[in-house]
């Protein structure tokens, strides 16, 4: 595996670790062992610092998530 990955994809990793604690849940027992997945409020937090990686690594913009109005006649 490469040493160092893009955001976009780390930000596909964190979309499938997303989906897996959607889908099975925060943690989970097996006999006496338990399993705890990243918790999910980190991975959000994640994926919002990775997805504006990506989208500055594309060139989709300077400022993501950013909208300009213009006001004419006041």
């Amino acid at each position: 595996m490469d040493e160092y990955l893009r955001p976009s994809d780390r930000l596909a990793q964190v979309d499938a670790a997303i989906e897996a604690v959607l889908a099975g849940g925060q943690s989970y027992k097996l006999g006496s062992r338990s399993v705890t997945r990243a918790d999910l409020s980190q991975l959000r937090a994640l994926r919002e610092e990775l997805a504006a990686a990506a989208a500055q690594e594309s060139g989709d913009g300077l400022l993501p998530r950013t909208w300009v109005a213009r006001f004419d006649g006041r």
